[in-house]
């Protein structure tokens, strides 16, 4: 069974009231994209920089590799 309802003066109410009975243990588990939570802080570039140095380093891959990585991966079907 789901449930949906919202955050209220710090409360989960439900759209539908008396749907469950008192005392029920429940998990809440936030949708995400739905309330604009907390930005998240940008990481820093650095971190970024660390990786790039490593682009085009691949010796003797296909030419489509990038593209078709699930292809070499695990056999997904080509692109």
């Amino acid at each position: 069974m789901t449930l949906h309802g919202q955050i209220r003066n710090g409360h989960v109410v439900l759209d539908k009231s008396g749907a469950l009975p008192e005392g029920t243990e429940v998990t809440v588990r936030p949708v995400l994209g739905r309330a604009k939570l907390g930005k998240r802080p940008k990481k820093p570039v650095k971190g970024k920089r660390k990786i790039m140095r490593f682009a085009g380093k691949a010796k003797g891959l296909p030419g489509d590799a990038a593209r078709n990585l699930d292809h070499y991966l695990y056999g997904h079907p080509k692109r």
